[in-house]
C-alpha cells in the first residue's frame, strides 16, 4: 500500500513520533494506522499516543435525571457560536427532557416535542438558524441514586461534557465528586470486568512486545507484564483510578468510605470520535481560483 504524506502527518499528530519513524511504522504495517501506533509504542517511539476520541465537532451535551433514571444526549452543530445560541440551547434542553421517557435514539427522534417529532423540530431549527445540526447520541442509566454533572456548562444542564453516575448508598455530594472525576479522567470502564477482553488482550500483547525489546528472559517478562497490566487497569478503570478529590485513595476505596457502591456511569463529550476534514487556507484559495 502506498504511504502518503497525509497518512504520515496523521500518525505524527496522534503519537508525537518523528516523521521518519512514522513513515517506517506505516510501511511495516502496510498502512494500518492502528497497527502503526502499536508498532511505535512497541519501539518506544510514540511520545504520547493521543486518544482517538478527539473533539472535532461543536454543539452541546445535555443531561436530565428523574428519580433513579438519567439520560444524556448529544446534539451537534457546525460551530461553537450556535452552541451559545439561546434557541439552540432551548431545543437541546427540550430534547433531553423528552429523552427521559424513551428507550433509544430512534424512539427519541420519533418522540413528540411540542406537537412535532424531535427529528422535525431539529429540521425546523436548521432552517431558522441556518446551520446543520444533528441528534447524534443518547445514553441512559438507572440506579438507586443517579447524579449528573456538566463540565463547561453553557446553560443549566448542558455543556461540553455530560456525566451520569449511578449508585446504591452514598449521597448526592459524593456522586457529584465521582461525576467530576469521570469528566476529568475519562475512564474506559467501571472495572476490569467491564473492559472489552479484546482491548485487554491487545494492551497485554503491546506490553509484551515492549518488554521483549529489552532482551530480558521470558520468565522475567511475564512478571513484568503482571505489574504493567495492573498499572494499566489503574489508569483506565474507574474503581481503580486515583480519586482526583483525594489521590491517596482509589475511587473504589472512596466509595466504600462514603457507604456507596458505584454501579455504572455515562460520559458524553461533544464531538467525541468525529473526524472533520480541513484544508489549509492556501489550498482553499487555490481551489477557488481554479473555479
Amino acid at each position: 500500500m502506498a504511504i502518503t504524506a497525509s497518512m504520515v502527518k496523521e500518525l505524527r499528530d496522534s503519537t508525537g513520533a518523528g516523521m521518519m519513524d512514522a513513515k517506517k511504522a506505516l510501511t511495516e504495517t502496510n498502512g494500518d494506522m492502528e497497527a502503526a501506533v502499536d508498532w511505535l509504542r512497541t519501539k518506544g517511539l510514540a511520545k504520547a499516543a493521543k486518544k482517538s476520541g478527539r473533539t472535532a465537532a461543536e454543539g452541546l451535551v445535555a443531561v436530565s435525571v428523574e428519580g433513579g433514571h438519567g439520560v444524556a444526549v448529544e446534539v451537534n452543530s457546525e460551530t461553537d457560536f450556535v452552541g451559545k445560541n439561546a434557541e439552540f440551547q432551548a431545543m437541546v434542553s427540550g430534547i433531553a427532557a423528552v429523552a427521559v421517557g424513551v428507550a433509544d435514539l430512534d424512539a427519541l427522534n420519533a418522540a413528540d416535542m411540542g406537537g412535532k417529532p424531535v427529528s422535525e423540530v431539529i429540521t425546523d431549527k436548521i432552517a431558522t438558524i441556518g446551520e446543520n445540526m444533528s441528534l447524534r447520541r443518547m445514553s441512559a442509566i438507572d440506579g438507586d441514586v443517579v447524579v449528573s454533572y456538566v463540565h463547561n456548562a453553557a446553560a443549566p444542564g448542558m455543556g461540553k461534557i455530560g456525566v451520569l453516575v449511578a449508585m446504591t448508598g452514598g449521597d448526592e455530594a459524593f456522586g457529584k465528586q465521582v461525576a467530576m472525576h469521570i469528566a476529568a479522567v475519562n475512564p474506559a470502564s467501571l472495572s476490569e470486568a467491564d473492559l472489552d477482553p479484546a482491548v485487554v488482550e491487545k494492551e497485554k500483547q503491546v506490553q509484551m512486545d515492549i518488554a521483549r525489546e529489552s532482551g530480558k528472559p521470558e520468565a522475567v517478562i511475564e512478571k513484568m507484564i503482571v505489574g504493567r497490566m495492573k498499572k494499566y487497569m489503574s489508569e483506565v478503570t474507574l474503581l481503580n483510578q486515583q480519586f482526583v478529590v483525594n489521590p491517596d485513595v482509589t475511587v473504589g476505596d472512596a466509595a466504600k468510605e462514603a457507604g456507596a457502591t458505584i454501579t455504572g456511569f455515562v460520559r458524553l463529550e461533544v464531538g467525541e470520535g468525529i473526524e472533520v476534514v480541513k484544508e489549509d487556507f492556501a489550498a482553499e484559495v487555490a481551489k477557488a481560483a481554479q473555479g
